[in-house]
C-alpha cells in the first residue's frame, strides 16, 4: 500500500518533465510557477500533504478514502483542490501503514516502518517504469496510474484488514523471533528492490526493455509476500535482540486505560521518565518535548523535502540543467537508504545502545553542513554530494520519527499524534518555499535572463539561491539544536527502558 500510494518523491522526481500545474491549469508560463518555491509542481501533492488527519476512523475506512481520494484527484481539473486531496489521500495511506506497524508488531515496530516508508520512496521510479512499458510517449499515462494503482490498492488491501484475526496484545516470544527474521529478509529485499528501481530502470529508454524491467520489478515487489511463510517453516535464528518485549507488553496493558492515566514525567522538569506513555493531543501539544521534537523536525526533514521540490530549479540557476535528472535520481536513491538505515538502531542495540532521538540528532547532521558548502561552491561535484547527503538525512528522519513519536507519546495514539506532527511538512512547504520564491524573484529581476521554453524572467548564477541556503542552512542548525535538546531531555528515559530490558534478560 505505501509503494503504491506515492509521496512527495513521486511527482518531485517528474515534475521537471510532467509540469503538472502547467498540463493542468495552463499555467506553466506564470512567474510565480517559474519561481518554483511555491509552485504545485515542485511541491506536488506535498503541498496538500498532510492535512487529511485520520482522527478516530478504523484503518479500513482510511483505507478505502485514501483510495478514492487518490483517484478522484487526479481526474479533476481544479488543480488546487486537486493537490489537496491527493495530499489527504497520501496522509491517509501513510496513517494506515504507521498504525497496522505499531498494532501487529509491537516488538518490532520501527523495522516495520522503516521498511514500508523504504518502500515509499521507490513508488516514483515504479510509476515511471511502468509509464514508460505502456506509452512512454504521453505523460498522461503517468497521471493516469496515479490515479488507478492506488485505488485498486487499497480495495485489495482492505480484504486482509478486514478479515485479519483479533489481535494478541501479548505475542509469543516466538513470534517475535520470527518476525525478526522476517524483517532482515525484507530489508534486504527491499535494497534489491531500491537498487533495480533506482539506477537499472533509471537507464532504459525503450518500450520493450521497460516491459522486461517491470515484469522483474513486479516480482520483485511481490516476493515478500512469501517471506514469511519461508521464515515462519523454518524456525531459525534470531537477528534482533527483543528482550524489549516485557517492555511492550506492560505498554500494551497500559494503552487499554490510558485515557485515565497520567503520563510519568519528571514533575521538576517536566522530563518524561518512562518511555510509551500514552499521550493525547491536548496533553500532547502541552508537553515541551513536542515542540522541541515539532521543531527539530520542521527545521530538519521538512527543510530536505522543499530542498529536493527546488532542485531542478536550482540546477538551471547553477548552469546544471543537464544533470538535473542525475540530481533527482541521487536524492530518491539516498532517500530510500536513509530510510533503511532508520533501523540499525534496532539491529544494532545489542552491542551499542543509543538513544533514538540522539539518532535523530546525528541524522540532522549532514543538513546544516551541506547548505553551507553549497553557499561557498556551485560546483557540480558540491551539488551532487550535498543533495545525496541531504537525501540521507531526510530519509533517515521520515522513516524514525513515526518510532520516535510511538516511544515518547505512546503506540496506541501514534496515528493521530504522528499527524499532529507533521503538520510541519505543508507549512514549512510554503514557508521555505516562498523564502526560495521571493530571493529567486529578486535576482531574476537582476539578471533579466529570457527562457526559451516559457518566455518568461528566470535568474542565473549562485545569487538564485545563495540567501536561500544560508537562510536554510542556519535554520537547520536551529533543528540540530533542538534535537539536541530533545536528546538530553529523553535520553534518562531510554536509559531507564535498556536496564529493565537487561535486567528482564537477566532474570
Amino acid at each position: 500500500m505505501d509503494d503504491t500510494g506515492g509521496g512527495n518523491v513521486d511527482t518531485g522526481i517528474h515534475g521537471d518533465e510532467l509540469r503538472l500545474w502547467g498540463v493542468l491549469g495552463g499555467d506553466e508560463g506564470r512567474d510565480g510557477v517559474v519561481a518554483g518555491g511555491i509552485e504545485l509542481l515542485g511541491d506536488g501533492v506535498g503541498y496538500g500533504e498532510d492535512v487529511g488527519v485520520v482522527v478516530g476512523g478504523g484503518v479500513d475506512v482510511a483505507a478505502g478514502v485514501g483510495g478514492c481520494g487518490g483517484c478522484r484527484s487526479n481526474g479533476v481539473c481544479w488543480v488546487s483542490f486537486l493537490c489537496l486531496l491527493a495530499g489527504c489521500s497520501i496522509c491517509w495511506f501513510n496513517t494506515v501503514c504507521f498504525v497496522l506497524c505499531v498494532k501487529n508488531f509491537p516488538s518490532n515496530r520501527a523495522l516495520a516502518i522503516s521498511l514500508t516508508v523504504s518502500f515509499n520512496g521507490v513508488s516514483a521510479a515504479l510509476y515511471a517504469l511502468t509509464a514508460n512499458a505502456v506509452n512512454s510517449s504521453s505523460s498522461s499515462v503517468y497521471l493516469l496510474l496515479n490515479a488507478v494503482i492506488p485505488l485498486l490498492t487499497s480495495l485489495l488491501t482492505l480484504i486482509p484488514i478486514l478479515q485479519q484475526p483479533k489481535l494478541d496484545p501479548l505475542p509469543p516470544d516466538n513470534a517475535v523471533q520470527r518476525d525478526s527474521t522476517v524483517f532482515l529478509l525484507l530489508n534486504v529485499v527491499a535494497a534489491l528492490t531500491g537498487f533495480y528501481l533506482l539506477f537499472l530502470t533509471s537507464a532504459t529508454k525503450s518500450v520493450t526493455s521497460s516491459r522486461l524491467l517491470l515484469v522483474g520489478a513486479l516480482l520483485l515487489l511481490i516476493f515478500p509476500l512469501f517471506v514469511p511463510g519461508i521464515v515462519y517453516a523454518k524456525e531459525q535464528f534470531i537477528l534482533v535482540d527483543d528482550d524489549d518485549l516485557e517492555f511492550h507488553k506492560e505498554a500494551t496493558r497500559k494503552g487499554g486505560s490510558s485515557a485515565s492515566t497520567s503520563t510519568k514525567v519528571d514533575a521538576g522538569k517536566g522530563q518524561l521518565v518512562t518511555l510509551g506513555e500514552e499521550h493525547s493531543a491536548a496533553v500532547l501539544v502541552r508537553r515541551v518535548d513536542f515542540w522541541l521534537y515539532y521543531a527539530a523536525y520542521f527545521c530538519g526533514g521538512t527543510i530536505g523535502l522543499v530542498y529536493s521540490n527546488n532542485l531542478g530549479q536550482i540546477a538551471q540557476s547553477l548552469g546544471q540543467s543537464s544533470n538535473t535528472a542525475t540530481l533527482l535520481t541521487l536524492y530518491s536513491s539516498f532517500s530510500f537508504f536513509g530510510r533503511l538505515l532508520s533501523a540499525i538502531p534496532d539491529y544494532a542495540r545489542a552491542k551499542f545502545n543509543f538513544a533514538r532521538t540522539g539518532w535523530l540528532a546525528l541524522a540532522l547532521t549532514p543538513t546544516p553542513v551541506t547548505f553551507f558548502i553549497l553557499t561557498g561552491s556551485d560546483s557540480t561535484l558540491a551539488l551532487k554530494t550535498g543533495t545525496a547527503l541531504i537525501g540521507l538525512s531526510s530519509g533517515f528522519i521520515f522513516a524514525a520519527a513515526v518510532s520516535i513519536t510511538s516511544d515518547l507519546f505512546g503506540p496506541s495514539s501514534v496515528g493521530v499524534n504522528h499527524n499532529i506532527l507533521i503538520t510541519n511538512i505543508p507549512i514549512g512547504s510554503l514557508v521555505y518555499g516562498l523564502l526560495a520564491a521571493v530571493v529567486y524573484d529578486v535576482n531574476s529581476d537582476t539578471t533579466r535572463k529570457i527562457s526559451m521554453v516559457t518566455d518568461t524572467l528566470i535568474c542565473m548564477g549562485r545569487q538564485c539561491y545563495y540567501w536561500t541556503f544560508v537562510s536554510w542552512g542556519c535554520l537547520s542548525v536551529v533543528g540540530f539544536v533542538t534535537s539536541v535538546l530533545l536528546f538530553l531531555r529523553t535520553r534518562h528515559a531510554y536509559e531507564r527502558f535498556e536496564r529493565h530490558r537487561l535486567s528482564s534478560q537477566f532474570d
